[in-house]
């Protein structure tokens, strides 16, 4: 059967194409664009670690369970992120990946791996709104600025500089990580030389919650179930580690010093910062602030800077320029890295990718929606329960990258392709849920104090422990749907996609069993209409590859309901945010008239909501069927064209062997009788000089034949250009076979072994057939020949399959390549140093004249099987 050609099938808008703005956001980052040194991709990644919700969480964890607590589980945390993050910054940077893709071959598999996409996006958002909020109480402090507007200011202020992704982000962070780092410590430096005193304050300071004076497990625990949520930092780390350059011999020291300073080195800065946040706290307390002043950053340093100067306008001044610095700094990578995770949520949910920038938008919606609701009003509590599904996460893909794959239970790259992963993987799946859900029972106190302050470690420990087991268990097979499949030109380094069009390293390619050709990852990854079919027996290919042109076209557009409805739900939820933070947004600059409680504009404001809900649902469906239809229109297009292009290739290939035919019959004509002398000849002589020893004896033969040989050319040619009557009847196709094999040489026989199990009737001219057997099986016996270092057989069986009968030759010789499968059927093309290469085509013309296919499975060096498919009786 002839797979199909198709030509380019998608075409990617301008924000995706430009990689500027896209940043490889759901592939591997390729050489090509990884242009930047190691100290400006260190410098990038830490430059995320401005965000003072570090200061507010150990504020919170002092005043809460003071410092005998909240010091020893800052140690622990930062020992604990460290180890932790080693390996996951290592793979990411060795192998260019972000996060997401990181995850999918760490344990997860491809859809699997969305579960971990959307807790990472959900930590994005979640400090983007703490951050968003810190930067509103600066510009209110400082500048008289609504709370409300502080929080639109916070938010659309990045939006510009996200925009252009890392090549922006990098430069902001050079310029402005000189000012930071000096501002951060100039403060604390201050109160060492001037006021020491304050650190036995610190160090004195007891908590409000009972057991704070002194060390105990319980706060402790609850300590460091707060801080266990920072954990995933390290997925913001990577979103930049992953455009390091290759490392080389010679950049091998900067290579690691930026792995290990930017990757878990993030945390000895991180641990500070806490500290520092605890420090402030504390001062902030014992000099008259109420509980919850003290844990805004912004009060926080202008107590810091309180030591610096004795100018009010100066300290607040500072303080406001240091907090905004720090915001701007932070979010724009909590903005990025929400818009890499929120983009591959989606693309493997709905097959549909509109671009980076339009998921960045809308996680700084959600972000702007959660401060509107106040969250730092509940920052304990919100990261208490974070931390439980974050610490199962690490667990999970911890043990995968530092146990499994130094054992060689997973394999040693992690496979972030869609065509060789397996939808869902036991390993991280299994015990991510498993590690999660002891947790969340811990979390609930149903276990005890004890067990409820200590969820986190319970969680990230239960993962850990069911990873090793289940992918030991399982013996990793669980982590490749497919063996990878290697490309024609194993030297090329820049492959085309022949869906898109546009050139891909290697590493971001992969080869199609579908359309039969190399694609990218990403078309991969949004095609809808090859329903996995590469992870599939071979029937099921064969059958989905023969529908997808025909009538069962428009069945491919939408087969499943589920995905049309995750496509619904998924644009339905965007646009409820859109509309909450719109009404959310009226709500809080909405001044009630005097006497007119808020209540009442709160009901109303609710139920514009709710009414709003069914058109928001009739407009996602809208969306969604519209985008079908337009891409059924195209796909109807597309098969239009392959006909044309089809339609044109037949009539190119009549008229080839059009001219084949008339050549060959004026020169078979000239060419038979002096072959046919030269045969007679040739024998004459060797009878006359038979008693003539080498080489004269040797030289006769081979010229004998040599001429047979040109003999069998022609009438190969002449019996192709001919057109054959057809004479079906009916033949017993398992008796039938047996005869053919037992007709041929002892030698030949001994190789063949047979496996017939079809026990039907065929309607087929027993001569074309015997023909096209006669072709393949000559072929598999020279794939046979060819090999020296093992022993080969050839296995002919038959089968039943439906109401077609399926004919097989399969040997275990040389195999073909993937350039010698694909034109295997192409007229006058062979790999051999002899013949015309007429076999195949002539095989192919045969059994598809009796209405039947024919099929070849190829593994270079391994063998090949040919299946001929003819229709049954009743066919």
């Amino acid at each position: 059967m002839d797979l199909p050609h198709l030509p380019a099938l998608r075409s990617y808008h301008s924000w995706i194409a430009n990689e500027t703005l896209e940043d490889y956001s759901l592939r591997y980052a390729a050489r090509s664009f990884r242009r930047w040194s190691p100290f400006v991709i260190a410098n990038t990644a830490l430059g995320g670690i401005s965000f003072l919700a570090l200061e507010a969480i150990g504020g919170a964890i002092t005043l809460s369970y003071g410092f005998a607590n909240a010091f020893p589980a800052v140690l622990v945390t930062c020992l604990f992120v460290f180890i932790t993050s080693l390996p996951i910054a290592y793979y990411s940077s060795r192998h260019n990946i972000d996060m997401d893709l990181l995850t999918r071959g760490a344990g997860f598999g491809y859809i699997g791996s969305t579960i971990t996409s959307l807790i990472y996006a959900t930590f994005t958002f979640i400090f983007f709104a703490l951050e968003g909020a810190i930067m509103a109480q600066a510009l209110k402090l400082f500048a008289d600025v609504p709370l409300v507007l502080g929080y639109i200011i916070s938010s659309l202020i990045i939006i510009p500089i996200t925009f252009m992704g890392v090549t922006m982000i990098s430069r902001l962070q050079l310029i402005t990580q000189p000012l930071w780092i000096m501002m951060l410590l100039l403060p604390f430096i201050a109160i060492a030389i001037g006021h020491p005193e304050t650190a036995r304050d610190w160090v004195a300071f007891a908590g409000s919650e009972k057991g704070g004076g002194g060390f105990n497990m319980l706060s402790f625990g609850a300590a460091l179930g707060i801080l266990f949520a920072l954990s995933i930092q390290i997925g913001e780390q990577v979103d930049y580690l992953r455009f390091l350059p290759d490392k080389t011999p010679e950049n091998r020291l900067r290579w690691w010093a930026a792995v290990i300073s930017a990757g878990p080195g993030w945390i000895v800065i991180g641990g500070f910062k806490i500290l520092c946040g605890s420090f402030l706290a504390a001062i902030a307390i014992t000099s008259g602030l109420s509980s919850e002043t003290a844990l805004e950053p912004i009060h926080m340093y202008i107590q810091a800077y309180g030591y610096v100067s004795s100018d009010q306008v100066v300290v607040l001044a500072a303080a406001a320029i240091f907090v905004l610095v720090s915001q701007v700094k932070i979010n724009v990578t909590n903005a990025y890295a929400g818009s890499l995770a929120w983009s591959n949520f989606f693309a493997r949910v709905t097959h549909y990718h509109p671009g980076r920038v339009v998921w960045l938008v809308f996680n700084i919606l959600i972000s702007l929606l959660l401060m509107l609701l106040g969250i730092f009003q509940t920052l304990e509590l919100v990261l208490a329960v974070y931390s439980v599904i974050a610490a199962a996460w690490i667990g999970s893909i911890f043990a995968d990258l530092a146990i499994l794959k130094p054992l060689g239970v997973s394999p040693a790259y992690p496979e972030f392709r869609r065509a060789y992963l397996p939808d869902f993987n036991p390993v991280g799946c299994g015990s991510m849920a498993l590690g999660a859900l002891v947790a969340v029972v811990c979390f609930t106190g149903t276990l005890g104090t004890m067990a409820q302050a200590y969820a986190a470690p319970i969680a990230f420990l239960t993962a850990l422990a069911s990873a090793v087991a289940i992918g030991v268990l399982t013996k990793g097979r669980y982590y490749r749907a497919r063996p990878v499949t290697p490309f024609a030109d194993p030297k090329r380094r820049i492959l085309r996609c022949e869906l898109c069009g546009l050139d891909y390293e290697r590493p971001d390619m992969v080869h199609c069993t579908f359309y039969e050709r190399p694609i990218c990852s990403l078309c991969c990854s949004l095609d809808s209409h090859c329903h996995d079919v590469c992870k599939s027996p071979g029937g099921v290919l064969e059958e989905s590859r023969a529908s997808y042109l025909g009538r069962g076209l428009r069945n491919k557009i939408a087969p499943h309901m589920q995905q049309r409805l995750f496509k619904v739900g998924g644009i339905l939820f965007a646009l409820a945010i859109v509309t909450a933070a719109a009404i959310l947004l009226t709500y809080r600059l909405l001044e009630p008239a005097a006497g007119q409680p808020r209540l009442e504009s709160s009901s109303l404001l609710l139920g514009v909501f709710l009414a709003l809900l069914p058109l928001l649902c009739i407009g996602a469906w809208w969306i969604v069927l519209s985008h079908e239809s337009r891409e059924l229109a195209e796909r109807d297009l597309m098969a239009s064209m392959e006909k044309l292009r089809q339609a044109q290739q037949d009539l190119a290939s009549n008229e080839r062997l059009a001219a084949i035919g008339k050549v060959t019959a004026t020169v078979s004509h000239e060419l038979r009788n002096p072959l046919g002398t030269l045969v007679t000849s040739s024998d004459i002589l060797r009878r006359s000089l038979k008693n003539a020893g080498e080489p004269v004896s040797g030289e006769l033969e081979r010229m004998q034949r040599n001429a047979w040989r040109c003999v069998r050319i022609i009438e190969d040619l002449l019996d192709f250009s001919r057109k054959h009557r057809f004479a079906p009847a009916p033949l017993a196709i398992d008796r039938w076979a047996k005869t053919q094999v037992d007709e041929l040489d002892d030698r030949t026989r001994a190789l063949i072994q047979l496996d017939l199990a079809a026990d039907c009737e065929l309607m087929v001219d027993g001569e074309r057939l015997h023909q096209a057997f006669s072709n393949v099986l000559t072929n598999a016996l020279q794939a046979c020949e060819a090999v020296q270092d093992r022993e080969t057989a050839i296995r002919v069986a038959t089968r039943r399959e439906g109401d077609r009968v399926s004919l097989s030759i399969a040997d275990n010789g040389g195999g073909m390549s993937m350039e010698a499968r694909r034109r295997a059927f192409e007229p006058l093309y062979s790999t051999k140093a002899f013949g015309v290469g007429l076999g195949m085509p002539l095989v192919k013309r045969i059994i598809e004249a009796h209405g039947g296919e024919i099929r070849i499975d190829s593994i270079e060096g391994e063998g090949s099987t040919v299946t001929l498919v003819l229709p049954g009786m009743g066919a």
